[in-house]
């Protein structure tokens, strides 16, 4: 019974190439039954193709948990910094993600 009432810890790692970081000013957002993809895309201004900078595939619970955790972030964000204004941004269109990289 008092192992049921541990802590437990988990250890995260975070190479230093992932602590750097990657810029995205365009985000994708799709689903299908069992998932939702996140695309984060670099648009660079006058450059006709974006890239892809990172991909995450989550299963809808923890999809739900990172829609709280963005709202509780942007609560306290907004708490100390002021409101966030939206910009109005024209709608990029994009006709696919090309896998390959290839125009």
């Amino acid at each position: 019974m008092a192992e049921n009432n541990k802590e437990h810890k988990l250890d995260i790692a975070l190479s230093e190439q992932v602590a750097a970081g990657v810029y995205s000013n365009l985000q994708i957002v799709q689903h299908s039954p069992t998932e939702f993809i996140v695309d984060f895309v670099q648009i660079m201004p006058n450059v006709p193709k974006a890239q892809v900078k990172s991909r995450i595939i989550l299963n809808p619970v923890h999809a739900k948990k990172l829609l709280h955790a963005l709202q509780e972030n942007l609560t306290r964000y907004e708490m100390t910094f002021g409101q966030i204004k939206e910009e109005t941004v024209p709608n990029v269109p994009y006709t696919e993600i090309n896998p390959m990289g290839k125009a």
